[in-house]
């Protein structure tokens, strides 16, 4: 932990068993964490029941997914018999662990939840005959994601030879690439709404040229400078565009809002989403940069039509009709 930019290590286990139930059985992975797991980071996933305490005696208590409760038919306050082999061989009898479910989880992540459920290390500990200072792996928390390959080179070269170092981008290395495909079409998206609206101020800017142009001739004859014109059309497009705006992000953030309160818009196929519902967040600094933004570009958009205000002559403007 004395590696900059590393914000938690966690000790963990992992061992292949089977739930067993009076109605079926069912493979699993069971995840032995201690007293140093970091549950906050897991808190947002729990959906019933609370979160199992290691910090004491050893107990029984467990957290398993959704996806395995309705397969085993289990619930919160349930007990269920889980089978482990004696170092993976088959002629031996093997572990029989008893646990109770304390809470239940949805990652949303389909590999995860078919197979995963939290217990107690000491418990798995002791079926591998390991002492308290022997775990399968360590769990490393970054403060900032984006220094993930970085710290991953910096943790590799800082391990002995016998260990390996393996990060989130390389072991699920498919959601990832979704993850940024998904951001260059956010990118794309964005990007075509800003034109597009950029042409509609453009067109809407030169209708209304169009229409004051006896106007325009008026001031010009009175000594009018063409920028000084031209301010007065960028003025009243920013007008619309600020209006534009608050409305904008009146029914957006609305709309955000009630989503992210009651998720009322969900994947009919989650599984391959990875997530339940469509997620989203509300930034104030993202909304603020995104405003600023569209503003500056669609005003400087606007510079190149405006400048048809400086070849209107006086003459033939006020004769316009």
């Amino acid at each position: 932990t004395d590696l900059a930019g590393v914000d938690h290590v966690q000790a963990v286990v992992i061992k292949a068993g089977i739930i067993r139930t009076a109605e079926t059985f069912e493979g699993i992975l069971a995840k032995g964490v201690g007293a140093d797991f970091k549950w906050n980071s897991f808190e947002e996933f729990l959906i019933d029941g609370s979160l199992p305490n290691f910090k004491g005696e050893l107990n029984e208590e467990t957290l398993i997914s959704q996806t395995l409760a309705n397969k085993l038919n289990l619930k919160v306050g349930d007990s269920y018999l889980s089978i482990f082999l004696k170092d993976g061989d088959l002629s031996r009898p093997p572990n029989n662990r008893r646990f109770t479910v304390t809470g239940i989880y949805e990652s949303g992540f389909e590999e995860l939840d078919a197979s995963y459920i939290l217990v107690d290390i000491r418990h798995i500990q002791r079926m591998n005959k390991w002492q308290s200072d022997q775990v399968g792996h360590f769990e490393v928390f970054l403060k900032d994601f984006n220094d993930l390959q970085q710290k991953t080179a910096e943790i590799y070269g800082k391990t002995v030879s016998s260990l390996d170092t393996q990060n989130l981008g390389s072991k699920y290395f498919k959601i990832f690439e979704w993850l940024e495909l998904f951001d260059f079409n956010t990118t794309l998206i964005i990007g075509i709404m800003i034109i597009v609206g950029g042409i509609n101020m453009i067109t809407a800017l030169l209708v209304l040229i169009l229409e004051r142009t006896q106007m325009i001739g008026v001031l010009k004859a009175l000594g009018s400078q063409n920028w000084t014109i031209r301010k007065v059309f960028l003025i009243n497009a920013a007008y619309l565009i600020g209006l534009g705006l608050f409305w904008g992000n009146l029914i957006g953030l609305g709309l955000i809002f009630i989503q992210k309160q009651f998720q009322f818009l969900k994947f009919p196929n989650p599984e391959e989403y990875y997530v339940t519902y469509i997620p989203v967040d509300i930034s104030l600094l993202n909304i603020l940069l995104l405003n600023f933004g569209v503003m500056v570009l669609c005003l400087l958009m606007l510079l190149v039509p405006s400048y048809a205000i400086s070849k209107i002559s006086p003459v033939k403007a006020i004769k316009f009709e």
